[in-house]
């Protein structure tokens, strides 16, 4: 049976009807996950969570292993990711405590973290204009507008390098390129969830205005943690609504984003070049 991941803070696990089953730590190809992941049932689906900064917020944004994490998520069978995490707003209509439902990004990390499956000896080349699934996005907002909790649909996501907040030139300058929200950890995990065929969403979590808004404070990380916590509830409601009642199946192309993607030819790679892709080439081995 397939299973909907979520990636996101260790408070999310508790929601009201799941029953946790059990906890498994994996070694990937890639490497260790940020923790071990958290395998529950809800209303008859079974969920898999994993904390992107591990239980105890000890790993930096630069410092995640993106790969292992997404990597671990398809060994375990999963084929939709959900992905909650903290921004901070660009534009003056989105305000704190809102959530986003961002339908692109643009990257300002300087390639620090590894985006792709595909090096040393395999190359794909898949197609990323659009870097979310339609369908799961609009599934989460119906959820999130029947829960009665603000949210908006769309916008760009610019991924900073971080651990560091923006500067003030920073952000004016991204407001300038018409960016809606900033933040620190999504691109990778979509990237990685397309080449992986896993539907990806992010549902983000609006903390701060960033620095560009005059009237506000500087961001700071207590303004951030307090608008997060004050968020944990409206994520769950979220959640449990969309886990309960998730559609079995879906209809559209995520889960075939390798077909005509892998330019190198499988039958002349080093196999132990195609056992490091493992599950994520398994169904094009021939």
């Amino acid at each position: 049976m397939s299973k909907i991941g979520v990636i996101g803070g260790s408070g999310l696990y508790d929601l009201e009807g799941i029953t946790k089953k059990e906890e498994i730590s994996l070694d990937t190809p890639y490497g260790t996950p940020s923790d071990s992941y958290v395998l529950a049932q809800i209303n008859g689906r079974e969920v898999v969570f994993l904390p992107r900064h591990g239980k105890n917020h000890s790993i930096s944004p630069s410092e995640i292993n993106y790969r292992a994490n997404i990597y671990g998520m398809k060994a375990l069978g999963v084929d939709r990711i959900i992905s909650v995490s903290a921004c901070g707003s660009l534009k003056e209509e989105l305000k704190p405590l809102d959530f986003v439902l961002p339908d692109q990004f643009v990257d300002r990390t300087n390639q620090a973290r590894k985006y792709t499956f595909f090096d040393r000896g395999v190359v794909a080349h898949v197609g990323f204009a659009q870097p979310v699934c339609a369908e799961l996005s609009k599934f989460v907002y119906d959820s999130a507008c029947q829960e009665k909790v603000t949210i908006h649909s769309g916008g760009t996501y610019l991924n900073m390098e971080g651990p560091q907040f923006s500067t003030l030139a920073e952000s004016m300058l991204y407001r300038r390129w018409g960016m809606d929200i900033i933040g620190m950890t999504n691109l990778a995990e979509a990237r990685l969830a397309r080449e992986a065929e896993i539907c990806f969403v992010t549902l983000a979590a609006i903390t701060d205005y960033d620095c560009w808004r005059e009237s506000e404070e500087a961001v700071t990380v207590d303004v951030v943690m307090g608008n997060l916590r004050r968020n944990v509830d409206n994520s769950k409601r979220i959640l449990k609504k969309v886990l309960s009642e998730m559609p079995k199946k879906d209809n559209c192309s995520c889960n075939e984003a390798l077909k005509y993607s892998i330019v190198t030819d499988l039958n002349k790679v080093d196999p132990k070049d195609k056992q490091r892709l493992g599950v994520i080439i398994d169904k094009y081995k021939k």
